[in-house]
């Protein structure tokens, strides 16, 4: 067989593993948001998806590292992204000398990927008492809490930031409202709407960051 032949075999064999995984995740994501994590059964995954359990298994390896995938598909929105810390519109917050303006674009775009990412994430926290899914859990916060560390880091050098509050509690602050816990109370439970949500998250973090500049 010719190189070109086998490259170009190779190359459809990996798209079609890619769409057959994509296929999963999605299935997958409307079990988990119907029937729970618990209740969902990877033969119920596979039947949804219209493929062999063993191909999930192939594919994942488990049940909880297709919540995982079905997580991280929700918190970038779109399949191109590969790590919303690598985007530009995170790269802006953390190089935008104006500390107000790259707090409001990270409350915006972050309200975006919470509103995506929340209903999947309650999924999480309701199956938690599974210790695969208590460690997603965790795993997912961290990373959550060490990406909003690298935000307050930047923005608490800016012109016009609250020189009463050290970096360690505006970071408490701001992982404690920009959360999904937070949106789930406030949107789901009592039906704020995102917008109402957004502007009042982004109004919270202005008055305690930028004081002046929220006035």
């Amino acid at each position: 067989m010719a190189t070109g032949s086998r490259t170009k075999n190779r190359t459809s064999k990996a798209e079609q593993a890619s769409a057959t995984r994509s296929k999963i995740v999605v299935a997958a994501t409307e079990l988990f948001l119907r029937d729970g994590f618990v209740t969902t059964t990877m033969a119920m995954v596979g039947k949804e998806a219209g493929v062999a359990v063993q191909t999930l298994y192939l594919s994942f390896g488990n049940k909880t590292a297709i919540l995982q995938a079905a997580f991280d598909q929700a918190l970038r929105g779109d399949e191109s992204v590969q790590d919303l810390h690598q985007t530009d519109w995170f790269g802006q917050v953390l190089t935008d000398p104006d500390g107000a303006a790259a707090l409001r674009l990270f409350c915006e775009r972050s309200a975006e990927v919470i509103d995506r990412a929340a209903p999947l994430f309650d999924v999480m926290r309701a199956a938690a008492a599974d210790p695969e899914v208590g460690d997603l859990l965790a795993y997912n916060k961290k990373l959550r809490y060490d990406g909003f560390r690298r935000v307050v880091e930047a923005i608490a050098s800016r012109d016009g930031f609250n020189a009463d509050l050290s970096v360690d509690e505006a970071h408490g602050i701001l992982y404690t409202v920009l959360s999904e816990d937070a949106y789930l109370l406030m949107v789901t439970e009592h039906g704020w709407t995102r917008e109402r949500w957004l502007s009042w998250v982004t109004e919270t973090c202005l008055q305690q960051f930028f004081p002046d500049g929220a006035r």
